[in-house]
């Protein structure tokens, strides 16, 4: 894709929504292959406002100068929508979250990416 720097914070959070979504999705069918009709349900703990904006501040301190901007710049847009069950902040924080994981999948840093997907999964300091 040319010129991915020119693209608005919202649609680099349009993409990492769907890279995300996608990378939990798999992890569930991971460890679900014959539990049919669960599938949903486990993904879901895993895509919501309030679970990416926890990602993001787990990842605050680390985020490289850079990422920083990124997120920085996702938390301050004007966006239309808003979540149907969370308060503005936490959609505003994994509106951010979902950003950076566009913005690392265009630039191809698939191992900060991949850092960052794994954190999304863990529960209690483990990894799904």
């Amino acid at each position: 894709m040319e010129k991915i720097d020119q693209l608005s914070p919202l649609a680099l959070a349009f993409l990492g929504d769907a890279i995300h979504t996608t990378y939990v999705r798999e992890k569930v069918l991971e460890g679900q292959i014959n539990k049919i009709n669960n599938y949903h349900n486990i993904a879901k703990k895993f895509c919501n406002a309030k679970r990416q904006m926890q990602t993001l501040e787990k990842l605050q301190a680390d985020l490289s100068q850079e990422e920083a901007d990124v997120v920085r710049r996702a938390r301050n847009s004007h966006n239309k929508h808003s979540a149907k069950n969370f308060d503005e902040e936490t959609y505003k924080k994994a509106t951010a979250f979902e950003a950076l994981v566009g913005f690392l999948y265009l630039h191809k840093k698939f191992d900060r990416l991949q850092e960052i997907l794994s954190l999304s999964m863990r529960e209690n300091g483990e990894e799904r």
